[in-house]
C-alpha cells in the first residue's frame, strides 16, 4: 500500500488511554497527530512518549481540535509536497474504538475508491454500556432525519472515520464543537461523495465522557447536531 495515511486524535485529559490508542494503530499509518484540547493532565507527554506528533489547542471543542490537526497537515504539505496525505482518519483518544480496525476502515477507500467511510458502532458489536441511552437515541434521531431529508444510508455518527484528504478539504469544515461529525456527513451528502459504513467493535471508554457523560454536554451536542441537520435541510 503506497497511500499516505495520517490520523487525527482530539484528546482532552486522556492520559490513561492515549498510549493504548496510539500503540494499537497499525504501522501502515505515516503520522499520528494528537491534539491536546486544553488538557490539564499528562495526555501530551504520554502521547509524545508513544511516538505521536502532539499539538495544543486551548480553545475547548472537538471541532477546534480537529481543525487544528487539519491546519497542521496543510502546513506540513506546503513544506513537503511529496508527503501530502491521501487519507485522513479521525479517531477518539478514549480507547472506546479498536484502533487496529483502521485497516478495515480504510479498505473501501484503498480498494474501491470510496470517498468517505464511517465506522458504525452497531449493537451486536458494542460492549454493554459503551454508549449511553442519550447517545443511542441521538444517533437514531440524527440518522433518521438524514434519511428523511437526504435519503442517506447512515446509521451512526461514529467518530472513527476515514476520508480522502482532497475530499476533506472540499468540505470546508467549520464546526468548532459538538457538530463536527454530523457536519461532515451532511456536507458529504450535499457534495454527493460516495460513502459506506463498516461495522466496528466498540467498548466502554477509559475515563468519563466529557460530552455524553454529562446532562449539559448531551443537551448541547443534541442541539448542535439538530441545528446542522435543519440548516442543511432548508438550504
Amino acid at each position: 500500500m503506497n497511500q499516505i495515511i495520517k490520523v487525527i486524535i482530539p484528546a482532552y485529559n486522556e492520559q490513561d488511554s492515549i498510549a493504548n490508542v496510539i500503540n494499537d494503530i497499525p504501522s501502515l499509518v505515516n503520522e499520528i497527530i494528537v491534539i491536546s484540547n486544553n488538557s490539564t493532565d499528562n495526555t501530551e507527554i504520554n502521547a509524545k512518549n508513544s511516538g505521536a506528533t502532539v499539538l495544543k489547542e486551548n480553545r475547548r471543542g472537538y471541532g477546534y481540535a480537529c481543525l487544528k490537526g487539519m491546519e497542521y497537515i496543510k502546513a506540513s504539505a506546503i513544506h513537503d509536497p511529496y508527503h501530502i496525505p491521501d487519507i485522513i482518519v479521525f479517531l477518539d483518544g478514549d480507547y472506546s474504538d479498536y484502533p487496529e480496525q483502521l485497516t478495515e476502515l480504510i479498505n473501501p477507500i484503498v480498494n474501491d475508491n470510496i470517498d468517505f467511510v464511517i465506522g458504525a458502532r452497531i449493537k451486536r458489536l458494542r460492549e454493554q454500556g459503551s454508549m449511553t441511552p442519550q447517545q443511542i437515541f441521538g444517533n437514531w434521531l440524527a440518522t433518521f432525519l438524514m434519511k428523511l431529508f437526504f435519503n442517506a444510508k447512515f446509521t451512526d455518527l461514529g467518530p472513527f472515520r476515514a476520508i480522502k484528504y482532497n475530499k476533506l478539504l472540499a468540505l470546508n469544515m467549520e464546526d468548532k464543537t459538538y457538530g463536527w461529525t454530523v457536519e461532515m456527513q451532511l456536507k458529504a451528502l450535499k457534495q454527493k461523495f460516495s460513502y459506506v459504513e463498516i461495522p466496528m467493535k466498540y467498548r466502554n471508554r477509559i475515563g468519563v465522557s466529557k460530552v455524553s457523560g454529562t446532562v449539559k454536554g448531551s443537551i448541547l451536542a443534541g442541539v448542535k447536531i439538530l441545528g446542522w441537520i435543519f440548516k442543511y435541510s432548508f438550504k
